[in-house]
This record gives structure tokens, C-alpha cells and sequence, in this order.
């Protein structure tokens, strides 16, 4: 069933990036699970491992995440962390954010309220 259900919305996440300051933010929007575990990765992960990464993830617009979404973000703050640079989550939904939570993600990646008070830290 849930083969259909992909089939029939191949567009369950949207993607837009932009910098700021020199940092990438990411603004994603739709569900995150197994089906698009690839379009995150590309969102979050850098392709140039040289300089540091530095990310904002803006959750606001994501109604759901499962553990392939977490995985992604743990691998991204890996990668960050690596390079020197940083990831940082914001306006995760109630819903998400018990995820990250439940998980302990937000224990290694800081979780904010806004894309800019996660700028700001």
C-alpha cells in the first residue's frame, strides 16, 4: 500500500536551499521517510568535504519523520562535525521534535525555535 501512496505523490518533500552568512539553510517541507532518505541526503550532506559544513535545517514545513530521516541527520553532524563545521535544527514541529527527542538526536544537534535564532547561536 505504501508503494501506491508513493507512487501517487512522488513529491512528499520539497527542498529549497539558500545561504546566508555562509551558511547553507535548508528549508524542508513534506514527510520524511524511507522514500526520500536520498533528497535529504543530498539536502543536508556536502559534496565538498574540505570546508566545514555549516547547516540550518528548517523542519517547520515537515508534518512527519521516521528513523530514516534520523539516520540522515546524524550523518550529516558527523560529516560537520568532521570539517569543523556545525548542524543546527529549526522550527521542528511538536511532532518531529518528540522524534529527535525520543532519539536523543537533540542532545547532539541543537534544536531552536527559528531559522533565525539558529543563525544567531
Amino acid at each position: 500500500m505504501a508503494h501506491i501512496e508513493s507512487a501517487d505523490r512522488p513529491e512528499r518533500l520539497s527542498v529549497e536551499h539558500r545561504v546566508l552568512s555562509g551558511v547553507r539553510v535548508v528549508m524542508l517541507r513534506g514527510e520524511i521517510d524511507h522514500d526520500v532518505q536520498d533528497v535529504l541526503s543530498q539536502a543536508l550532506l556536502a559534496e565538498d568535504t574540505t570546508v566545514p559544513l555549516r547547516v540550518v535545517a528548517d523542519l517547520s514545513g515537515v508534518t512527519f519523520m521516521d528513523s530514516s530521516g534520523i539516520n540522515v541527520f546524524v550523518a550529516a553532524y558527523q560529516q560537520a562535525t568532521d570539517t569543523g563545521g556545525w548542524v543546527r535544527i529549526a522550527g521542528a514541529q511538536d511532532s518531529v521534535l518528540r522524534v529527535l527527542q525520543l532519539v536523543g538526536v537533540d542532545t547532539l544537534i541543537p534544536c531552536h525555535p527559528t531559522t533565525e535564532q539558529a543563525l544567531a547561536s
